[in-house]
């Protein structure tokens, strides 16, 4: 509402809103407004015709009493009428109260569209921008119907007022996010994005919001867009705070406009066009360069505007992920903030540093920040900063200090709040088991976490530690015993007692040896516990008595005398009185070998992926869990139920085709089962959302190999992503075999109808390579997702990769995707370590011409050491150390393979810093695999 002056007037409206403040009570307030308003419905409907001041100030009076909460019924036509004057403060008060009180289905709707077509044709900008601000707060589908085409002429017209520009461009996006249909931008594209190069800086800040809106649900059409903004970033960060003057918002150019640019080029993969991408690599630089300079003003709200730009530059490269050198600075510049007495930066930090542990190339940049992170964990006051440090924990963990983190976050668990702790759990439970190498350490992690937060350890974590301790024979006894001594304490949790009591039912025997241990003394430890549990519980230890009676006959008549007791045979609980009395029966009159049948070992579980994945899942809520989880492959990863590496077990792949997945999996956790059939992730896997912030690509009827490249030296990550489809894929391989997860995100709001894959091998690949493919739902609702296995047997040496053709019906139109699956031959290396002698010895042996393949080629990022040494890693073969009589050339040693043969291949890669070159030199004992490779290597450095 306009401040009332003493040049407008309005005096009893000032008066009416003095008399409503001095009101001492809701009643005398009611009584007030009722009297005021049987004045202006007398006025309204009085022979005398009311001037246009009588009106606005009585409109005034009623939209003042709306506010106050009261219902208004009338006064609406009277607004209406002041739309048509030619005063601005009776024209303005008109508008406002019809945005305020009028609604989409209004009969008066009409004619408030006839007052507004006067006043976007009257060329007054003053009367044009009261228009459009109506426009955009009524926002409704009528308005988009009768406006949406005359907008963008305003808005691109040469001869409109910047002013009119800006409140055209931001009303065209109110309209576009309430009715995308009506709002067809067609002939008006290119002259929209071209508003990113206009003069008025106030012009290009309303037209961005309005093109990455755009940009996001139609990227082809508005692709043109990145050069520009590139180009409009460039100048705004190379220039002085005195150059934009009227946009420098505390000695920090346009940090509103320079956001938004960087946001908007999120929308969209890196730019092709290698100036533009030279162009904003620069600027990205400059900004983190700028990042590093002393501060200009010690005020709150310079730092807040240049870590704002700072923050979204660092979100842009993460986005790209292909920048190495880009991706390391970013860390440690967040490395700064962790320290930082601003808890909002601390905050933030920690949250991006999340991000950029996925990244193969700054995970390991992250990872030295741990004593940092830990130390917040412990410290920070804030509950939301210490979650976060807790969530940069589990992302920068891997095998080198699984121990070091999960000890740290037990040792918190103890302290921790507790609306965290049931995550805590859950973080610490996946984290053991994904990294125990030493299964011994991992009983003790679970026992432990039990003991110190008992009351949120759920039913997936114990059931996960008997499924694990069941399946391995060489942890059986160590777990009999670290439980049996777990519950002597005095207070046991009662989720202690289910693990004890199972685990000693099965493998007791294994301790019974020892007399501190004796098979009596187990039983008697067990049954003191008996009478604090709950129902469920006591079912549980009933069925390890009669597990005892088997694997310990003198204790038979013990136990049998416990369950012939009232409080069992006679027991309330219909479960408990069924299972004494049946034990009973049992054991009173089965034989020795029937009994033994019966109660004989538990068989060992069908490998799968953890149900403590879904649990977590579920506890951080739809679409909380990070891009990382999905990233995490990259790094050694250990297998659960196996901890070798990626040379190791192939047994543990053929074992796991009959395992049905995990819900965890599943993007917005709305399955509680998937389908009976399907593979399962290996139980190493993390989380997986594919719904990160990467930008959109077309579909495309050609096939889309753009993101296949990325993935020569690493196995998960977004494979493609477009408006439409986002296409997560995951992979592991052993010797010869692999599998791959491909997980397909709709990201849209309605279903997807007639979804197939098909996976083929063009040409001489079906000889090559084996591929099995499962089926896949035909429908995929909007913002769900669904998941594909598809296992691949190596037969022979390749050079081709396989096709995947993807077709849907979206809002029935046929989309038609066809990608080239990332399975290139290096995919089936097994690392091999050799001593130097026996390096050049071999590389001796492969000399003969066609054996070697060499390429001398222009680095295409920076040369950074661990840059290249993960890449190294990430292409399969082992990396030797102080191997090359140069230190600065690095040696690699591998065999792929196949079912054909084994390929043995050495690798020399030698770099040039001064002259930015490298060569790299490839020898096996297959000349295609020498030449294979080396075309995949050389585009990665």
């Amino acid at each position: 509402m306009p401040a009332v002056s003493k040049g407008d007037g309005m005096r009893g409206l000032a008066v009416f809103i003095s008399d409503i403040r001095n009101c001492k009570s809701k009643e005398a307030e009611i009584k007030r407004i009722n009297k005021e308003l049987a004045n202006i419905r007398s006025k309204f409907k009085g022979d005398k015709a009311l001037d246009g001041y009588s009106k606005k100030k009585y409109v005034c009076k009623l939209l003042f009493i709306f506010l106050l909460g009261h219902d208004i019924d009338f006064g609406h036509m009277e607004a209406v009428n002041l739309l048509s004057s030619n005063k601005y403060t009776e024209k303005q008060i008109g508008y406002l109260f019809i945005s305020v009180l009028v609604n989409s289905n209004s009969e008066l709707i009409r004619l408030i569209n006839n007052a507004i077509k006067n006043d976007l044709s009257s060329r007054n900008p003053t009367f044009m921008c009261l228009a459009l601000h109506c426009i955009a707060n009524v926002g409704s589908r009528e308005m988009a119907e009768a406006f949406a085409g005359e907008i963008p002429r305003i808005l691109v017209a040469g001869d409109t007022m910047d002013s009119v520009k800006q409140s055209a461009a931001l009303c065209l996006l109110r309209l576009y996010k309430t009715s995308p249909d009506l709002v067809l931008m067609g002939e008006w594209t290119s002259r929209v994005v071209h508003l990113l190069n206009d003069q008025h800086m106030g012009v290009v800040t309303a037209a961005i919001s309005l093109i990455t809106c755009l940009s996001q649900k139609n990227p082809d059409e508005f692709k043109t867009c990145v050069s520009l903004a590139v180009s409009r970033l460039s100048r705004i960060v190379s220039s002085a705070s005195t150059d934009l003057q009227d946009y420098t918002y505390y000695f920090v150019p346009a940090p509103w406009l320079s956001c938004k640019l960087l946001r908007l080029l999120q929308c969209y993969p890196p730019p092709e066009d290698g100036a533009v991408k030279g162009r904003l690599v620069e600027c990205l630089e400059t900004i983190l360069n700028k990042a590093q300079e002393p501060p200009k003003s010690k005020k709150v709200q310079h730092s807040n505007a240049k870590n704002a730009i700072l923050f979204e530059a660092i979100s842009l490269i993460i986005h790209y992920d292909s920048e190495p050198n880009l991706l390391v600075r970013a860390c440690n510049q967040l490395g700064q903030f962790l320290q930082h007495r601003e808890t909002n930066l601390r905050y933030l930090a920690l949250e991006s540093m999340c991000t950029l542990a996925s990244s193969e190339f700054s995970h390991e940049a992250v990872k030295t920040h741990i004593e940092t992170v830990i130390n917040a964990l412990k410290t920070e006051r804030d509950v939301s900063v210490r979650q976060r440090a807790a969530d940069l924990l589990y992302a920068m963990c891997d095998r080198s200090n699984a121990k070091q983190i999960v000890a740290e976050m037990l040792s918190y668990l103890e302290t921790a709040d507790y609306s965290i702790r049931e995550e805590m759990v859950l973080k610490v439970a996946i984290l053991a088991e994904k990294y125990a190498v030493d299964y011994s350490w991992y009983v003790d992690t679970i026992l432990n976490l039990i003991r110190i937060a008992g009351d949120y350890v759920s039913e997936e974590v114990w059931y996960r530690v008997i499924q694990i301790v069941i399946n391995r024979d060489d942890v059986q006894g160590y777990a009999a015993k670290t439980v049996f001594e777990a519950l002597q304490a005095p207070a046991c949790h009662e989720n202690m007692v289910k693990v004890g009591g199972y685990i000693l039912g099965e493998f007791g025997n294994l301790i019974a040896g020892d007399p501190r241990s004796s098979p009596l003394v187990q039983f008697n430890l067990l049954h003191s516990k008996f009478h604090l549990c709950s129902v469920p519980t006591r079912a549980l230890l009933l069925s390890a008595y009669i597990k005892f009676i088997n694997l310990f006959p003198e204790t038979k008549a013990t136990i049998q005398e416990v369950l012939r007791s009232d409080s069992q045979i006679r027991n309330s609980d219909v479960e408990l009185q069924q299972r004494a009395v049946e034990y009973l029966k049992l054991s009173s009159i089965a034989s020795t070998d029937v009994l033994a049948t019966v109660l004989e070992e538990m068989p060992p579980f069908p490998e799968r992926e953890s149900s403590i994945l879904a649990k977590l899942k579920k506890k951080k809520g739809p679409g909380a869990v990070s891009v990382s989880e999905l990233e995490d492959g990259k790094r050694e990863g250990g297998e659960l139920n196996g901890g070798g590496d990626r040379g190791s077990d192939t047994s543990a792949i053929a074992a796991s085709n009959a395992s049905t997945p995990s819900p965890s999996a599943d993007l917005l956790g709305l399955r509680s089962s998937a389908p009976v059939g399907s593979a399962a992730p290996s139980a190493g896997s993390l989380l997986v959302d594919v719904f990160s912030e990467a930008g959109p690509a077309a579909l495309s009827a050609g096939v889309n190999d753009d993101g296949f490249l990325r993935f020569v030296c690493k196995n998960n990550g977004v494979l493609f992503e477009n408006q439409l489809l986002q296409i997560g894929i995951k992979s592991e391989y052993r010797q010869n075999l692999g599998r791959m997860y491909l997980f397909y995100g709709n990201k849209t709001s309605v279903q997807f109808s007639g979804f197939t894959t098909t996976v083929s091998c063009p040409g001489e690949l079906q000889s090559h390579l084996n591929v099995q493919t499962k089926p896949v739902e035909p429908l995929v609702e909007g913002g769900a997702q669904v998941q594909q296995v598809i296992n691949i047997e190596c037969l022979n040496d390749f050079v081709d990769a396989p096709l995947l053709n993807i077709k849907f019906r979206y809002g029935g139109a046929l989309q038609n995707l066809t990608l080239k699956l990332p399975v290139t031959v290096n995919k089936f290396f097994q690392p091999t370590e050799m001593a130097s002698h026996d390096f050049f010895q071999r590389w001796k042996q492969l000399s003969l011409p066609q054996q070697e393949a060499q390429k001398i080629f222009k680095a295409g990022h920076g040369m950074d050491t661990e840059v290249l040494k993960a890449k190294l890693l990430g292409l399969g073969t082992a990396l030797l150390e102080n191997v090359d009589p140069n230190p600065e050339n690095y040696v690699c040693a591998g065999v792929i393979q196949t079912k054909a043969q084994q390929v043995g291949c050495l690798l020399r890669l030698e770099p040039n810093a001064q002259a930015q070159m490298y060569r790299l030199t490839l020898r096996s004992s297959k000349d295609t695999v020498s030449s294979v490779c080396s075309e995949l290597l050389a585009d990665q450095f």
